[in-house]
């Protein structure tokens, strides 16, 4: 049987472990041996030898998928004891990779070299986020620095929405197995070990400071610094979203494109210039001395930018084809890459849940799938563009998959970015983080900003990007059996039909709900408060989530994701109810991505109206009312912000939900006036995430709820929800549901009655914290 089947099958086997919701008992190990013994002894010949095929693909899955097991449970050993969760642990440990600046302080990888703390145990490596909350500055980490803090952590727990980014996931395969934020400052420590990795960390933040410095107030400073040291978090938001849209992300940060190309190119001069010194060819090929120069230029660029996994895949691809190339044995593409396949997950076997690592071999594949068959080689200019094409096609299917859009202007953006940035730029920059020359960092970022001209020309037309529902299975591998066809050599008939293929891909059919029937999706945004709402063709965000402490917020990071899954391209409506920010941190996003028709908000907002009682509108059946604040409260002293909160009443005969915000005891006490038929609601979103000085049990009785659901961050420093105002709850027989313990919470008011959904429930896998 190929070799080549036998590692997609292993590899196959490991992705399917990520997809578990707990891991298998590593006991069934012990029948791998005789099924293998029983393999090997079945006899050849038609039928004996079909069997035996089928019998080796099961073992080598069932061994990858065991192997993945195995890795898995190591891993989840190093774990933080739920005792020591939230308090002071006094850690001493090496920096690892380069701090992120936040809005208000650092975060940071810390490898943990001593504890101590007595009895504490923690994990190998945690994260920590150091932040002021006053004006007081805080002294930055620096790469590689061993250092001293005291610090609360928890186990990783984050939040969990329907088809959302799996951050518990990313961070078990980076291997952080704590996180949480530092009391007071830290000190400087030497009772680290010698870390060569820690030496490269600390070249690489003084080669970003010396960049930092040379490219003041550059608008693209942080590209030149991302390209150089892998440090993506320099590249501002504003320009991420321009890369998205125009679809060479990929090009901005250390890509698997820019080591290969940067390989390729050291492999072709050395190729070229070994073979013309006659005594350097006589002792050592020139096809040998090339391979090995291109392997050790990927290995140094990859460890310039720090080793990220993205990276570290690519630089195995890259030694795979230097060591096919040292043997002679280049002559099976498919077989480099196979053989590159089981390197990245022999290494890193939870390497599936990075979409990248679907993009990257999908990407090689699809060259390899066109480049093959051809009777001859078209012009170089020729192959460049079909390669363009061939992988705007291929992925996709990959990209709609994961990411819900694809650009549209990706292969014109592509076309003239890659030379630019990968072959112009990137040597640029590595020069100037190499050589004290500042002029090399300034011809570098004018590279930049040439591409980033013709960027944001593509970006200002009409619709740069196509944003379409999560596809089923069934239009997806109808879109992969079109992408095929397309791609077949020229001059084969029908080439056209893979089009058509595409079709149910590209216009997915919509699921409409019935006159009156309605949808409510609290999203689990942390400690914050984000609610969908949706009829059969309106949709309407109710608060838009925090904006978090690393900078990113909400609305783009939760909710307009979570939109584009659904195919909502725009908003109804928006209201806000009010202007703490972990209510209206995501406002802003969503007003750029899903520009709302209209808005309304409790405080001055752009665009919207004052949110006032006695406002109502109709959709598809259902009623929208604001309840809250009465027009004149706004010229009234005495109310709080909180207490100004926008209230909407959502009814239809089929249920009714009351959504508060953050009202506290005023605000109750004007809504437990109103006459029941107003206010009665099935479920209510508890006010200001359950805190002791809200949902007084006259306010309870008043809407009288049978189902309470709770937005609230797990383990939040508020200490919500109270356990007063839950018992409060459980008094009026309200049932409790808790996105930090359930994830993103559904619920569907239909004629045949309310059904419910939690996200931790659908979304299970086995390292999530239940």
């Amino acid at each position: 049987m190929p070799l080549r089947a036998l590692i997609l099958a292993f590899a196959l086997g490991a992705a399917f472990l990520q997809v578990q919701s707990v891991l298998p008992d590593l006991r069934w190990l012990w029948l791998m041996p005789p099924l293998f013994l029983i393999s090997g002894l079945l006899p050849g010949g038609r039928h004996g030898g079909l069997l035996k095929v089928l019998l080796s693909i099961v073992l080598v899955l069932s061994t990858g998928f065991f192997y993945a097991a195995w890795r898995a449970d190591i891993r989840l050993s190093d774990k933080l004891p739920s005792a020591w969760e939230g308090r002071d642990i006094r850690l001493v440990g090496r920096v690892d990779g380069l701090p992120e600046k936040t809005p208000r302080g650092w975060r940071f990888v810390l490898n943990v070299a001593n504890v101590a703390t007595p009895d504490a145990h923690v994990p190998a490596k945690v994260q920590i986020s150091l932040s002021s909350f006053d004006d007081t500055v805080i002294p930055a980490p620096r790469g590689g620095q061993c250092l001293s803090v005291t610090a609360r952590l928890n186990r990783p727990h984050a939040s969990v929405n329907f088809g959302g980014f799996d951050y518990e996931g990313w961070l078990l395969e980076r291997n952080i197995r704590a996180q949480g934020y530092a009391e007071g400052a830290f000190s400087p420590a030497d009772a680290c070990r010698y870390s060569l990795t820690g030496t490269m960390d600390g070249w690489r933040d003084a080669m970003r400071d010396r960049l930092n410095s040379a490219l003041a107030d550059r608008p693209y400073a942080g590209v030149v610094v991302g390209l150089a040291v892998g440090d993506q978090n320099a590249i501002p938001d504003a320009q991420w979203q321009l890369f998205r849209a125009t679809g060479v992300t990929h090009l901005m940060s250390i890509s698997g494109l820019h080591v290969t190309l940067l390989a390729s190119m050291v492999f072709a001069l050395v190729n070229w210039g070994w073979r013309r010194v006659g005594f350097l060819a006589l002792h050592l090929p020139a096809r040998q001395a090339a391979s090995l120069a291109g392997f050790v230029t990927a290995f140094w660029y990859v460890a310039m930018t720090g080793f990220g996994l993205p990276a570290q895949r690519t630089l195995y691809m890259v030694g795979m084809v230097a060591a096919a190339l040292w043997l002679g044995r280049i002559n099976s593409p498919t077989r480099v890459l196979a053989a590159a396949l089981a390197l990245v997950v022999l290494i890193d076997p939870w390497a599936a849940l990075a979409p990248g690592f679907w993009l990257s071999f999908g990407a090689v594949a699809v060259l390899f799938y066109v480049g093959s068959g051809r009777l001859a080689r078209p012009a170089v200019w020729r192959e460049w563009m079909l390669a363009q094409w061939a992988v705007t096609l291929a992925l996709t299917p990959a990209l709609l998959l994961m990411f819900h859009g694809v650009s549209l202007v990706s292969p014109l953006a592509n076309a003239f970015a890659i030379p630019l940035i990968s072959l112009v730029a990137v040597p640029l920059v590595l020069a100037a983080a190499m050589l004290p020359i500042p002029f090399l960092a300034h011809l570098a970022h004018w590279v930049i900003a040439l591409t980033m001209t013709g960027l944001t020309w593509l970006a200002a037309l009409p619709q740069p990007i196509w944003h379409v529902a999560d596809p089923d299975w069934r239009a997806l591998a109808l879109a992969l059996l079109g992408t095929g066809v397309l791609l077949l050599p020229r001059g084969v008939p029908g080439r056209w039909l893979g089009a058509i293929l595409f079709l149910p891909l590209l216009f997915p059919v919509q699921e409409r709900m019935l006159p009156g029937a309605f949808r409510l999706d609290m999203l689990d945004v942390g400690q914050g408060l984000a609610v969908v709402v949706r009829t059969g063709t309106h949709a309407l965000v109710y608060d838009t989530g925090p904006r978090y402490a690393s900078g990113d917020d909400a609305g783009a990071r939760v909710v307009a994701p979570f939109l584009f899954a659904r195919g909502i391209n725009r908003l109804d409506g928006l209201v806000v109810s009010h202007e703490d920010s972990d209510h209206s941190g995501g406002a802003a996003s969503l007003l750029v991505s899903h520009d709302p028709v209209w808005r309304l908000a409790s405080y001055p907002l752009e665009g919207a109206q004052r949110c006032a009682a006695g406002q109502t509108w109709r959709w598809d059946g259902v009623n929208f009312a604001i309840l809250h604040p009465l027009a004149r409260f706004y010229d009234e002293p005495g109310f709080s912000e909180n207490d100004m909160s926008c209230v909407l009443r959502v009814s239809s005969p089929e249920g009714s939900v009351l959504l508060t915000g953050d009202i506290a005891r005023l605000g109750e006490l004007s809504l437990a006036l109103l006459p029941p038929v107003q206010l009665h609601s099935d479920v209510l979103v508890v006010p200001h995430h359950g805190s002791r000085g809200s949902s007084m049990a006259e306010f309870i009785t008043a809407v009288h709820p049978d189902t309470a659901l709770i937005s609230v961050g797990y383990r939040n420093r508020f200490g919500h929800p109270a356990p007063e105002t839950l018992a409060r709850y459980r008094a009026a027989e309200a049932r409790i549901v808790r996105t930090d313990q359930e994830g993103a919470l559904r619920l569907d008011f239909e004629a045949t009655g309310r059904t419910e959904q939690h996200a931790r429930d659908l979304e299970k896998h086995y390292w999530q914290l239940r």
